[in-house]
């Protein structure tokens, strides 16, 4: 089993939803450096549940505690580890599932896997709320990549049909994508937020849940970053991004309109600009062979409607090998794309700072 992930800024997940705690283990950060917990705390709070009627009623302060790797909070060479505890859990809830496993949802691989001893309780260690921890490691990388001047923001790009206005390639840049992370619902118009939100709203008043795409975007990194074959840029990213939960579908820049285009419309052409190599479109999306062109790096993320839904739904009884009728009961997101969006950005810092270790940059 693997819980890792990267080789130079390595972070080790453990916990399950329901734990006592959970938490993370970081390596590769060197003595010296003094961790922005700021950040980390505006992070978690962007990404915490029960803040409002778009999200799950489970109120979890997300509240951590480094308790090693540091003194007086400068880091002192040794493994960090950071703990979240669970506080508003509420396990009953799953009592029945352990037999009835349900829809879209990892519990019966996970019943066959672990030969029936899985964690079931909020989906264990399955569960998008083994994110958290992700923020606080995402956090420490983002900090450090912001001391490198490369930022990372996203925004919901739609929801269900509803979408977000289409953005020019002279419109990415600081100025425009700063203010989402100070965002809620991080979307340029507000008009198409009100409209992706009574998508969600609707979604809740009929028992059932809803989708939508994350776009995001690196600003300012160096030409070169990435390590062909196996370790491109996107290869990277996407292994990264792939262990969110619910995400189903990744592209970069044009993506799947690539295979519409014709050669001549989809090369973006090179020229001079105050001495700065750069291209007249983006249709790369800021990476060519697997390596970083200094080009915003653009990629947008499929997020599947949330599996749990109050709709009454057809299953298995692994007990009776019979089929069931299934209601589920608890407290869930009518829509995970909010809160999938800062878990996209953490992991996403976590990759590129990986790979700008592995350059020595």
């Amino acid at each position: 089993m693997s819980y890792s992930f990267g080789k130079n800024f390595k972070v080790t997940l453990f916990g399950q939803s329901h734990s006592e705690d959970l938490g993370i283990v970081i390596e590769g950060i060197s003595a010296g450096y003094r961790i922005n917990k700021d950040l980390i705390r505006k992070n978690l709070d962007r990404r915490r549940p029960g803040k409002n009627k778009f999200s799950t009623a489970r109120k979890e302060l997300d509240d951590f505690k480094i308790v090693s790797g540091e003194v007086d909070g400068i880091t002192c060479g040794a493994l960090i580890c950071a703990i979240i505890e669970n506080k508003d859990m509420k396990s009953k809830d799953y009592d029945n599932l352990k037999d009835r496993p349900r829809p879209s949802h990892a519990d019966y691989p996970a019943y066959v896997k672990f030969k029936g001893f899985n964690d079931i309780r909020g989906g264990g260690q399955f569960s998008g709320r083994m994110t958290a921890p992700i923020v606080i490691a995402g956090s420490i990388a983002e900090d450090l990549l912001l001391k490198r001047g490369i930022k990372i923001y996203s925004r919901i790009k739609s929801i269900g049909d509803e979408e977000d206005v289409k953005l020019e390639l002279k419109d990415i840049n600081e100025d425009k994508l700063s203010n989402l992370k100070n965002k809620d619902f991080p979307v340029f118009d507000h008009e198409s937020r009100e409209k992706m939100q009574g998508e969600i709203l609707k979604a809740k008043e009929d028992g059932d849940s809803i989708g939508g795409i994350v776009e995001t975007f690196i600003l300012n990194m160096p030409v070169g970053i990435g390590e062909p074959f196996f370790d491109s840029l996107e290869s990277v990213i996407s292994h990264a991004v792939f262990s969110v939960p619910g995400i189903k579908g990744i592209e970069f820049g044009s993506g799947f309109a690539a295979s519409k285009m014709r050669g001549s419309l989809h090369n973006d052409e090179y020229y001079y600009e105050n001495g700065e190599v750069k291209t007249k479109s983006n249709n790369h999306g800021g990476i060519i062979g697997g390596l970083s062109t200094s080009m915003p790096i653009i990629f947008r993320t499929a997020v599947k409607p949330t599996s749990s839904i109050a709709k009454s739904q057809r299953t298995i009884s692994i007990r009776d090998k019979e089929n069931v009728d299934l209601q589920i009961v608890g407290r869930h997101d009518p829509s995970i794309v909010p809160r999938a969006l800062v878990a996209i950005e953490m992991i996403t810092a976590v990759a590129i700072l990986d790979l700008l270790m592995e350059g020595k940059r």
